[in-house]
Formats: structure tokens, C-alpha cells, sequence
């Protein structure tokens, strides 16, 4: 059953890809090369198992670079905080989704701006220019990245799966594996993204109060009070430059 299931997988792909590439189909069996645009394969003699398995490493670690970026840097924290904003005003989508992931990565950029200058300069210029390995270019990024979540994360939450594994505790937070840094990061990012959010609500839910005590005070029990309070909302809201406020919190939450 499982093999019926591979080939049904497999052949459609193989079909598909000598439409694209009909001088496969016809190639010898051994020692064959061809080219396509921005890329060289060879079959047969040329063969080399190192490099097949770099070339797997390097798709895997690209696949999961959306999930670095969100996981391993300031994102998370930024995009649930303006999540909560849109909630506490009573805008439902407005703005939309796309705006508030552009401008949180954007944020993102801005926050991460000297991790990425050091990956750069201390990883991806020496790699392209073929003066380190891979191996140690991804360590070199490794050591970036944990020194912004090693800022960031709270001994409260390595601790936690410390005491979930029954580990030994090390001495300093540098030698925290990096599959314990990074779920206790998310942690930590979470409950300051959710403290946050909480004093954001607090002005919004006071007038929300406001506004339904007087409709009970006037006998209006029938008109929703989110429709009385949100162009009060809106307007407490432009009057103290809201947008500048949460954001400039948020930037200093980082330091």
C-alpha cells in the first residue's frame, strides 16, 4: 500500500519534469551532464553523496526560514501586540492583516537590524566568498540569533523544560541548547506581547463602561454600546497619536 502511495507521487513529478527537461529522457545512463538556467546537474560519474546531502540541508533550512523569522526574532511579540490594538479600538479588519504583518515585518527589520549586520558580516560575506564552510556560517547565525533571544527570554521559562527533562541546569544562559532557547523565547515573547496587550485595553474598556452606563441611564438598553463607543474610541485615539505610542513602546520593550 505505502509503495502504491510513492508511486502515484512520483510518477506524475517524473512526467512533469522531463516535459520541462525532454534532454533527460534521452540522455546516457552514465557520466551525463546538462544545464539549465542557474543550475548544473550531473549524473553518473560526477555523483558525490557530500554534496547531495549540503544540497538537502540547504532546502530544509530554507523551507523553515519563515519559521525562523517568526519563531526566532522580534515578530512575534510586535504582530500579537498590534493584534491586540485592533481588538481593544473594535475595528474588526480594519487595518487588515496584510497591512499589520507588512508593518510588523517591517518593525522586525528595524529591531533586528544589528543581528542581521553581524550575520552578514560575520557569516554570509566570508561563505559566498568561500573563506568559511557552511557548517560554520550556520554556527556563526546560530550565535547571532542567540545572543538577541539570550536578551529577551527569562530564566522562568528555561527552567521549565529544564524541569520537564530532568536535566541538569547549566551555568550560564550561553550554554542552553538551542532546542530549550528557543520554545522558552516564544514563551517569553508571548507573555510580554499579552502584557502588553492587557494595558492597552484597560483606556478602551473604561470608556466601553462609560458609554453603556449612560445608554442604561437613558433607557437606550436596546443600541449596542460598541456602537456608541467606537467613534469615541476612534477619536481618543487619533487625539493621544496612538499609532506612534504603541509603536514607540514596543521599540523600547526591546532594549
Amino acid at each position: 500500500m505505502e509503495a502504491r502511495y510513492i508511486k502515484n507521487i512520483f510518477v506524475p513529478f517524473f512526467l512533469l519534469f522531463l516535459v520541462f527537461f525532454p534532454e533527460v529522457g534521452f540522455a546516457q545512463a552514465k557520466g551525463t551532464s546538462f544545464n539549465v538556467p542557474g543550475m548544473s546537474l550531473n549524473f553518473g560519474q560526477g555523483a558525490n553523496l557530500v554534496d547531495t546531502i549540503e544540497i538537502l540541508i540547504l532546502f530544509t533550512v530554507m523551507t523553515m526560514a519563515p519559521a525562523i523569522l517568526i519563531l526566532c526574532t522580534c515578530f512575534t511579540r510586535i504582530i500579537v501586540v498590534l493584534s491586540f490594538m485592533r481588538q481593544a479600538i473594535g475595528t474588526q479588519n480594519l487595518p487588515p492583516n496584510q497591512l499589520l504583518v507588512g508593518f510588523a515585518l517591517f518593525l522586525s527589520v528595524f529591531v533586528m537590524q544589528p543581528t542581521g549586520e553581524a550575520i552578514y558580516n560575520q557569516a554570509i560575506q566570508p561563505l559566498m566568498k568561500k573563506q568559511i564552510s557552511t557548517v560554520q556560517a550556520i554556527d556563526t547565525i546560530e550565535i547571532n540569533l542567540r545572543g538577541f533571544m539570550n536578551s529577551q527570554v527569562r530564566k522562568a521559562d528555561i527552567a521549565l523544560f529544564y524541569d520537564v527533562t530532568g536535566a541538569t541546569a547549566p551555568n550560564t544562559i550561553d550554554d542552553v541548547p538551542i532546542h530549550f532557547l528557543i520554545p522558552a523565547f516564544i514563551i517569553s515573547e508571548l507573555k510580554t506581547a499579552f502584557q502588553i496587550g492587557f494595558l492597552l485595553y484597560i483606556p478602551f474598556l473604561i470608556l466601553d463602561m462609560v458609554v453603556a452606563s449612560v445608554l442604561m441611564a437613558m433607557g437606550m438598553m436596546m443600541l449596542p454600546p460598541i456602537v456608541v463607543s467606537l467613534p469615541f474610541k476612534l477619536l481618543l485615539f487619533v487625539l493621544v497619536d496612538g499609532w506612534q505610542l504603541v509603536t514607540g513602546s514596543l521599540l523600547r520593550s526591546f532594549n
